[in-house]
């Protein structure tokens, strides 16, 4: 699974298209893209839409829709929307995010968050069952492609984050910011335990991530992509984070690979560092030779 290059201040109709294209044609399960107000970037659900309707047969996932920042009713006619689109082939990642300037760029509130969004994951649900979200009101529409919705994973980290969204995500998205596999081993371990101890019956779908680069000037674009994303924690945690990412090449990259493998993960969703269309030429050069 691979992410489109949204942050990328290059990346045009042509660029998106040929992305889908190549990621529609190659090995890939699902092609995904985040959500970010500040920071140049481009918009996560048009993009979405976009691809639903340049693709076929790849899933398309939001990876992450930070949910807080959404009105709960909104955000399901525009999951559901999109589900209808892409004919059911959608995936939707939620979390709070960590960008209290995105929050204060739309006008939300950023305290409380995770309380908030337990409550409009509950809204959506309901909505896509054919609820409203208050007497006399109209049906919202439209039905999901989806019985009841598209699967929701949750984007946590932490074990109150992860044991809030036991009680409702079908799986946990545990992104990799480090070059341990010891992260990802962390973050299945605790989606697990709480799914038992939220009497789930089915286990967590585990889905794990990380940074990678293929392109020329691998390592440099790697860290100067990964200084940009971080930035906004400051730049001491930024630089380290930054130094610290290694999968700027192929060996690096199948290692990567092997260990979140031996992890039990069942999905692995891959972020390029640059819009250049190799990114997934050599990728998918570099899983046929796994």
């Amino acid at each position: 699974n691979v992410c489109l290059p949204y942050m990328e201040r290059t990346i045009n109709r042509k660029s998106i298209i040929d992305w889908c294209d190549a990621l529609e044609q190659g090995p890939y399960h699902t092609l995904s893209i985040g959500e970010r107000i500040t920071g140049y970037s481009v918009e996560m659900r048009n993009v979405l839409a976009f691809a639903a309707a340049r693709t076929e047969r790849i899933r398309i996932c939001a990876s992450l829709y930070v949910l807080p920042m959404h009105n709960a009713v909104w955000a399901a006619k525009e999951i559901a929307t999109l589900d209808l689109l892409s004919e059911g082939r959608l995936t939707v990642t939620v979390g709070v995010g960590g960008r209290e300037k995105d929050y204060r760029a739309v006008g939300a509130n950023f305290k409380n968050r995770h309380a908030r969004m337990d409550e409009q994951i509950a809204v959506m649900k309901d909505i896509w069952q054919g609820g409203v979200p208050f007497d006399g009101c109209d049906e919202i529409g439209p039905t999901p492609v989806q019985v009841g919705g598209p699967p929701i994973l949750a984007g946590a980290m932490g074990p109150k984050a992860i044991a809030r969204a036991s009680k409702w995500a079908d799986g946990i998205y545990g992104f990799s910011m480090s070059r341990e596999k010891e992260e990802t081993q962390k973050i299945f371990s605790m989606a697990e335990s709480c799914w038992q101890e939220s009497g789930r019956e089915k286990a967590p779908l585990k889905v794990g991530g990380f940074w990678y680069s293929l392109a020329d000037d691998s390592q440099a674009r790697l860290k100067n992509y990964v200084y940009d994303y971080m930035k906004f924690a400051g730049d001491e945690i930024a630089n380290m984070v930054a130094s610290g990412v290694t999968r700027h090449n192929p060996k690096n990259i199948l290692q990567a690979m092997d260990d979140i493998e031996s992890l039990g993960c069942d999905e692995l969703y891959l972020v390029p560092a640059t819009d250049d269309i190799e990114e997934v030429h050599r990728l998918t050069e570099l899983l046929a030779s796994r």
